[in-house]
């Protein structure tokens, strides 16, 4: 092996390079042995994937289980509000709570809510009997338990000047039912009875009363919906599995019957199919549960695993005829599996750093284990299994047997005598020009168009302008998304969108978004209530909220009465022997907890309720709220903590969502980095990191502008595109950088042709297979469509579009393998006229 030193190249970098190209043809020499080895037994590696899928099936259909506690699954794992919610329940338990306005500030357990929806117009506070009536209905159910009643007004007019803002009319009311459960199985069951029987209950007073809508929910009814969309999913995963399957067929195929390889282009899209249930009944065994998150993994895994059948494909149409059907086997693996290790492992360090403890979304995290053994087995079977198709295609081609009806090709004499229709369907496309054709898979539909007519329009000096025109608007566009990002920390984004739980949400959402959830403030330690400085500071921690407090009623109750109670006795006294013994405030026991040192009584915890005002996005400006109040219980005299079970979903879920997404593009980046002089040239790599960038951002910021908010999905599919660029883009990258062509332009040509074909192949079959998703009616799928489908476009953008423009523009140069080539040249040249100057009458024979 001879390395010659470029002018002006340091003697470190000559060793790099040393230590790349043997790296590199390292990594090819071991590729074409297992070629060899898969050649050499094409049963073996076809038999055990086969009994591996076959077992793992069995347990697949024998271990599913769904996980049904969805707070688990989309809630931030570690979160404050949980350790609120710990210390909420623990000093007022929801058993204290039976008279209370607010009775919701608790997980409520087993529950049955129902909103009543007067016409339009109308006011539902005439229409107080046929409320009773449905209320007493549910209260005479069978199995029912002692409920807990809360209530509360929609759609609010008030009285005109009114200064006791006295209501007007109301379009609709909500009223909640609360189950005693007590932690017991059996109760939780006869719960979840009671829970089923209040909705069909509901559904039949919605005949009865025609006049009023009714809209309820359970507290199984948003796993029931989250749930829902798996089994609405079901039939078009099995539509998009079959466009997929004849995409793949179609494309793989040539009016070439010796050389069509259809059946290769199905038996891949099938290898991939068998994978997945591999991995699925791996996932199951290990006592995984399903949950409907899970629904991106077949897309995932088949848009990274197709990409390696048809790079083989691809691989096989490069090698020589002449060779042994063995030895091409092992030429395609030597070409393609460098590339395709790289890019795999590049997939399992990402989806394994989304599946680290640094992942606060416990979806996020299964959905990333689960794609790690998915990428993993993906990567076995294309080599085994695949790899052992492709053998037994190969022999079939060597032995001219045709390849859909597996017959012996006739000889071109035979084939004169027939009609044209049988010789179009055994036409071997080598017949009259076989001689003088050097490439006979040039043919193929795709490779053709790219070569005879793409390749010369984009690289066209005049299309140029428009392409970087083109970008401009796209990273405008992407820009403005991302300045647009929002979390999506609301549960509806995962739901089936036709679902009770999203009408029942949308109807919430319409009438009772006037004022902020209710925000238990909660004051866990004694307290001067009696002093004036105390006073003055729940006064100012409260300013701003509508409160429904205890300690203000009972000085108004002291004020009103002309009593003092300036100091302790005297305070607690009046509290309990007097205040608390009002029937109208009898009430506020609930909220006061007491303890007893010998005569003496304490206040050791109490709490009161906040109200804010709100606009239509009560989400985010809750969010706010709780940023608001959390940092002054830190800096305030006053211990409290403030607590509403919908801060479980939203604490910090914009940092735990986003997290997995930055943790995998850092390992990506890092490793793109560490390896940037271990590549096969380091151009490569910065050219990759550019594109990936571009393509992720581009899919960031069109997804925002396409309203799809920052949810587990949208965070797994970015985590995914980072990938599936890599995927692409690599490829043609790596092929260009190493051409030699004497133009840039040459060599982008080179490199699609090289690589266009299975990029397009690949990304097409992905985009067709996303279609029957839209149909699915599901909040979660729709997130899902739209991700992927700007994933794919925006990857097809750039690998046929932007980087062969603007790889024209810029390094790497290609003037020092001109330059080698002109050298070359003339010092052939002088050889052949040394030659001709010592052998005269030898002239014409050189």
């Amino acid at each position: 092996m001879c390395f010659l030193r470029r002018p002006g190249a340091s003697a470190g970098w000559i060793w790099w390079r040393m230590l790349r190209q043997v790296i590199h043809r390292g990594l090819q020499s071991f590729f074409y042995k297992l070629g060899l080895f898969v050649s050499r037994h094409p049963v073996f590696f076809l038999t055990v994937p086969a009994v591996l899928t076959i077992i793992f099936g069995f347990s697949l259909l024998n271990r599913f289980q769904p996980d049904t506690d969805l707070e688990s699954l989309v809630a931030p794992s570690h979160s404050l509000a949980k350790i609120e919610r710990s210390l909420a329940s623990s000093l007022f338990s929801l058993d204290q709570s039976k008279s209370q306005l607010y009775s919701d500030l608790h997980t409520p357990g087993r529950y049955g809510r129902v909103i009543l929806l007067s016409k339009p117009g109308g006011n539902i506070l005439h229409q107080a009997d046929v409320i009773l009536q449905i209320h007493r209905a549910v209260l005479e159910m069978k199995d029912g338990r002692s409920s807990f009643i809360g209530h509360q007004l929609g759609g609010v007019m008030e009285v005109p000047n009114s200064k006791d803002q006295r209501v007007k009319s109301a379009r609709a009311i909500q009223i909640t039912y609360y189950l005693q459960t007590y932690g017991s199985v059996t109760q939780d069951l006869i719960g979840e009875k009671w829970e089923s029987e209040f909705c069909k209950l509901m559904h039949k007073m919605q005949l009865d009363h025609q006049d009023l809508q009714l809209y309820s929910l359970a507290s199984f009814s948003l796993w029931k919906d989250f749930h829902q969309t798996s089994l609405l999913a079901r039939g078009k995963i099995l539509v998009s599995l079959m466009l997929i399957l004849l995409t793949a067929t179609l494309s793989s195929s040539m009016k070439d019957c010796l050389r069509s390889k259809p059946f290769l282009g199905l038996l891949g899209v099938l290898t991939i199919c068998i994978s997945s249930v591999t991995a699925a009944g791996i996932f199951f065994i290990t006592d995984g549960k399903y949950n409907s998150t899970l629904l991106g993994i077949p897309f995932f895994a088949m848009g990274h695993g197709t990409k390696g059948v048809f790079e083989l494909l691809s691989g096989w149409r490069r090698t020589r005829e002449n060779l042994p059907f063995k030895d091409r086997v092992a030429d395609a693996y030597s070409d393609v599996m460098v590339s395709y290790t790289m890019t795999s492992s590049l997939y399992f360090i990402a989806f394994g750093m989304g599946a680290s403890p640094f992942t606060n979304i416990e979806a996020v995290k299964v959905f990333c284990q689960n794609m790690c053994v998915s990428i993993l087995l993906n990567y076995f079977y294309i080599f085994s299994f695949f790899g052992s198709c492709l053998v037994f295609a190969g022999q079939l081609e060597q032995n001219r047997y045709h390849s859909i009806f597996c017959c012996k090709i006739p000889s071109a004499e035979y084939l004169d005598r027939k009609p044209v229709w049988f010789q179009t369907m055994m036409n071997d496309g080598h017949q009259h020009t076989s001689h003088h054709e050097t490439n006979p898979y040039q043919h193929h539909f795709i490779q053709h168009f790219l070569r005879e007519h793409y390749n010369e329009w984009i690289t066209n000096i005049y299309v140029k302008p428009f392409v970087v025109i083109l970008y401009l608007i796209y990273a405008s566009f992407s820009f403005m998304g991302c300045l647009q990002i929002n979390d999506g920390a609301n549960i509806i984004n995962l739901l089936a969108s036709e679902s009770p739980s999203v009408s029942y949400a949308l109807i919430q959402q319409k009438y009772f978004s006037n004022y902020s959830p209710v925000i238990g403030f909660y004051i866990y330690e004694p307290l001067e209530y009696w002093n004036g400085t105390v006073q003055e500071d729940l006064k100012t921690l409260s300013q701003g909220f509508n409160t429904v407090s205890w300690i203000e009623q009972y000085y108004q109750f002291l004020r009103v009465g002309n009593i003092s109670a300036t100091n302790k006795s005297d305070f607690i006294s009046i509290l309990q022997s007097s205040f608390l013994k009002k029937p109208e405030f009898q009430h506020f026991k609930n909220d006061i907890i007491f303890s007893k040192a010998g005569d003496e009584n304490n206040i050791i915890a109490s709490r009161l309720y906040l109200v804010a005002r709100t606009s239509e996005n009560t989400q985010r400006e809750a969010i706010e709220l709780l940023e608001k109040l959390r940092p002054l219980s830190l800096i305030q005299s006053i211990k409290f903590i403030v607590f509403n079970p919908t801060f479980v979903f939203m604490d910090h879920y914009g940092l735990s969502v986003t997290m997995p997404v930055l943790i995998s593009g850092f390992g990506i980046l890092l490793v793109l980095i560490l390896t940037f002089f271990l590549v096969i040239h380091p151009l490569g790599n910065f050219w990759l990191i550019l594109s990936v960038t571009s393509i992720e951002l581009g899919v960031l910021g069109l997804m925002t502008l396409w309203n799809v908010d920052m949810d587990c999905i949208s965070i797994l599919c970015l985590i995914y595109t980072l990938n599936f660029a890599i995927d692409h883009c690599a490829p043609l990258l790596y092929t260009f950088v190493l051409a030699t062509e004497h133009t840039r332009t040459q060599c982008i040509k080179n490199s699609l042709q090289e690589h266009g074909t299975a990029i397009l192949q690949n990304v097409s079959s992905f985009l067709i297979g996303l279609v029957p998703l839209l149909f699915v009616p599901s909040n979660l799928t729709f997130t899902l469509f739209k991700c992927l489908l700007l994933a794919g476009s925006c990857t097809l953008l750039h690998c046929f579009v932007i980087l062969p423009v603007f790889l024209t523009f810029f390094p790497p140069s290609k003037k020092h393998h001109k330059k080698k080539k002109r050298a070359k040249r003339k010092e052939r040249e002088e050889i052949e006229c040394i030659e001709i100057q010592e052998n005269p009458d030898h002239v014409t024979a050189v």
